[in-house]
């Protein structure tokens, strides 16, 4: 029977260029066109879902948008063909970049249009109706349209490198010839290979171990020691185009230089002569990790084999993204997020009533996709197992937590367990979550290595900005909420002893870490041990130290004086985030310093009475507010004033109306004047109220609509533009370092702020002593740059374990390296724990 509604699917366009085709993966669960049902795209919107019964991504779609009509896609990877002798071994991979191959090389893709509206418990399939050109060319265009997927992996993953400031002004103080390839060696030992020449002296030095690859003993870092002669350019990597490995020592980072081939010709070298004769950085670099990842071993040399099972799921790495792997490895570890994204079957499904239009634009979508797709344990399968196809009758739906189901799925426990040799699993794509989070951002929305530190900040207040934007969400749980924390802040006067206390929230306890070198008794050539280890507790009491700050002006002296401050908690989080900051300027250089951090017994914090701040005290004076400053009108255009009052409006009107128009222009200050000529005080004087902000212009309303759609209101839009002078970028800094300012005259500083040891709101969480955290998660990095290296992740989780004839749970480290999920051996967690970035405490 013909379909009635083939002139319907006619009409319909292709997908624009600017417009994502999801024809890959479901937007709310990780069912790709590779599962046996396949994928149904959205012929009007390319939204694509899956027709899975038991999730019915594609018949709630169907409701809620009105859209009847789709294409089905399903793929299926084509017969491997196996080398043969004498056919060339594949290409080996020398740099981490998107290799164009051909899909339709490696996979057999078959499609169906599908009416809804004729069947829509299932769809009826109209194979006929690509018999339609219109229908034809709207498949076509599906088909042949960037998909959502590849639109994230248009970028390389090699590690940027630039020019430095020491590369450009390189001063060559000597030059002579050096010794030719194959008779040049260290000028300090006897190593041939691996071998750095000095552009400023002509030093030869060899390289460090871990980065030369084939052995070193550092002497090029002792020249740079000695000498302050920062560039330098490893042997056997130029290239007679030009290229070559040089290395900053003075930014401790690789850097390229423009002018390499005639700083080489000072030291008679032709880089026309020259081939490629040993491994750049870059390609040792990514031959450590692929070691890294396909050789884990145990402390006994065994393989360690790969892990399977609920709570159990890797992700796949889609190019310098494992700082987003790790920080959700460790966050869906926590009760609060599995509670909050993956809850019982029983309650109501988001889906159903999601106010985005498309599941891919909405946070909460794609916090719930990766919350079942880590914890449900359907897609955590060795790689060659029916495309990672496991039927929701055969696999545990859910992780109760804070331990895995006693009744879980007995394939799933057997998979668990097995000691046969498996592979590992393909990996969860969270290109969804990394493309919405990362849309419009500077830094989230590229493909380079990020700081993960920074990426669960910016996750967690695009969480409650989407809460902020939905007010009916405001009853539902807020997971972020078990970051937060109150931190008392006191600051006292020595010449009067008046004292001010502030108690701000925040979610993250960054600490210092201090870096002391060995002595010199003390030799390694691991620089991972060239420093002295420091207890994490001493780390912390840093933050909460005293600390002089010269030069304070306080409130009644009224002159210069100095200051004391220090910190304590005014209340306790569920999970203390600690961020050991690892990363820090040296000679104004941002470089990762491994300074090994030793956990207190147990992996155990423990805060008592010491550590908490109890507000003003009986005998302490509160030192008053600084007076805010008198309001005064800002500067005017001259040029818009001239042209506005030449037009004949009297000066007041002119100001009134720059100030409405953001100080503009005259033509958008005269469109305000005609529109209020009528207002009864349009010739009042301009009166200035107190408050930094007052005074200053009215924002666009242009403005002040893009902060409404970040979930902010009005009054709060407006009050940030006024104190940051219109600048979007600082508004938006100032709405989140000010979340309690509603935006209204009581909150601008036009009346006294209440006294800080009045506590104006409620405290975050606990308050009561003596508080214990234990060890949870803790995400790692790996490598010596900020730009480069590699996040991993160790968690904590219940692991089935046979005990005589019964099955129990204990809690085991799980190491998770992107894609690659396997039992943490002793060995690793001891060392990686004290080089550790990112430490997730949880309340015990």
């Amino acid at each position: 029977m013909s379909c009635p509604h083939l002139e319907s699917i006619a009409r319909l366009s292709a997908p624009k260029l600017s417009q994502s085709v999801h024809r890959e993966e479901c937007t709310q669960c990780f069912d790709s066109q590779d599962l046996p049902p396949g994928i149904e795209v959205c012929l009007s919107c390319f939204n694509g879902a899956c027709s899975e019964p038991l999730k019915h991504h594609a018949q709630t779609h169907i409701q809620r948008s009105g859209h009847h009509y789709t294409l089905n896609v399903k793929r299926k990877p084509k017969p491997s063909s196996q080398r043969t002798q004498g056919d060339e071994p594949p290409a080996k991979m020398t740099k981490l970049a998107i290799v164009g191959d051909r899909e339709e090389d490696r996979y057999e893709t078959s499609t169906v249009v599908k009416c809804w509206a004729c069947e829509p418990e299932k769809g009826r399939e109209l194979p006929e109706a690509v018999a339609e050109p219109k229908i034809k060319s709207l498949v076509d265009g599906v088909m042949h349209s960037l998909s959502s997927a590849r639109q994230s992996e248009v970028k390389s993953w090699e590690e940027e490198i630039t020019p430095c400031e020491h590369t450009l002004t390189l001063d060559q103080s000597i030059t002579f010839p050096i010794p030719a390839s194959g008779l040049a060696q260290c000028a300090s030992c006897d190593l041939k290979e691996n071998l750095w020449l000095c552009l400023t002296c002509g030093s030869l030095g060899c390289g460090r171990q871990q980065f030369g690859g084939t052995g070193g003993n550092g002497h090029g870092l002792e020249h740079w020691r000695s000498t302050r002669h920062p560039v330098s350019v490893k042997l056997g990597t130029i290239t007679p185009e030009g290229g070559a490995d040089v290395y900053c020592y003075a930014c401790d980072d690789p850097k390229s230089d423009p002018e390499v081939a005639a700083h080489l010709a000072s030291f008679g070298i032709n880089v026309q002569t020259l081939s490629k004769t040993e491994k750049t950085m870059t390609e040792l670099q990514i031959e450590q990790n692929l070691k890294y990842d396909f050789s884990l071993t145990s402390e006994g040399g065994q393989a360690i084999e790969p892990l399977f099972g609920p709570g159990l799921t890797g992700l796949a790495n889609l190019g310098n993204s494992c700082y987003i792997a790790s920080t959700l490895q460790a966050l869906f570890s926590l009760h609060a997020f599995q509670a909050r994204y993956n809850p019982p079957s029983s309650t109501p499904d988001h889906a159903l009533t999601c106010p985005e239009p498309l599941p891919a634009s909405c946070i909460e979508c794609q916090l719930r996709k990766i919350a079942y797709g880590l914890l449900s344990g359907r897609y955590a399968v060795p790689r060659g197992h029916v495309s990672g196809y496991v039927p929701h009758a055969q696999s545990s739906l859910s992780l109760s937590p804070p331990q895995a189901q006693s009744q879980a799925e007995g394939r799933d426990r057997e998979m668990y367990q097995e000691k046969e040799k498996r592979e590992f699993q393909v990996g969860l794509r969270p290109s969804g979550l990394k493309e919405l989070v990362g849309r419009g951002h500077a830094e989230f929305g590229t493909m380079r290595q990020q700081d993960a530190e920074e990426f669960f900040g910016w996750l967690v207040e695009f969480v409650r900005r989407d809460a902020r934007k939905f007010g009916e969400r405001a009853h539902e749980d807020d997971a972020t909420r078990i970051f937060t924390y109150a931190l008392e802040q006191r600051l006292q006067c020595s010449s009067c002893g008046g004292v001010r206390y502030r108690v701000d929230n925040t979610d993250i306890l960054s600490i210092p870490i201090p870096s002391v070198e060995r002595a010199q008794s003390e030799p390694t050539k691991d620089e991972q041990k060239k420093w002295r280890e420091v207890d994490l507790i001493k780390c912390v009491e840093m933050v909460l130290g005293e600390e002089d700050i010269d030069g304070w002006v306080c409130s009644v002296c009224q002159t210069g004086v100095r200051g004391v401050k220090y910190a304590r908690f005014k209340s306790f989080p569920q999970v203390l985030v600690v961020h050991a900051k690892k990363f820090q300027l040296v000679n104004w250089v941002p470089t990762k310093l491994d300074v090994p951090l030793v956990l207190p017994p147990g992996d155990v914090l423990e805060f008592g009475e010491a550590h908490l701040g109890r507000g003003i005290s009986p005998g302490e004076t509160a030192l008053p507010e600084d007076a805010v400053p008198a309001p005064t009108l800002p500067t005017f255009d001259a040029t818009a004033m001239a042209q506005l009052e030449g037009m004949g409006f009297p000066t007041v009107r002119a100001q009134k109306a720059l100030l409405a128009t953001g100080n503009r222009d005259a033509e958008t200050a005269m469109e305000w004047l005609f529109q209020h000529m009528e207002d009864p005080d349009i010739d009042a004087p301009i009166v200035l109220e107190g408050g930094k902000g007052q005074g200053a212009p009215e924002p666009a309303a242009e403005q002040v609509a893009l902060i409404q759609d970040m979930g902010f209101t009005m009054a709060q839009g407006k009050k940030a533009l006024r104190e940051t002078g219109g600048d979007m970028e600082r508004a938006v800094e100032w709405l989140f370092s000010h979340p309690d300012d509603m935006g209204d005259e009581l909150s601008s500083g036009s009346v006294s702020a209440p006294s800080v040891h009045t506590q104006a709101k409620e405290l975050p969480d606990t308050t009561g002593v003596p508080v214990r955290y234990r060890l949870k998660a803790f995400v790692s990095h790996k490598g010596p740059s900020v730009h480069s290296g590699h996040y991993v992740a160790h968690v904590r989780i219940p692991v089935p374990v046979r005990v005589g004839e019964k099955e129990e749970e204990e809690e085991e480290w799980v190491f998770f390296n992107d894609e690659k999920v396997v039992k943490a051996d002793e060995e690793s967690v001891r060392e990686l724990k004290g080089l550790a970035y990112l430490y997730f405490f949880e309340r015990v």
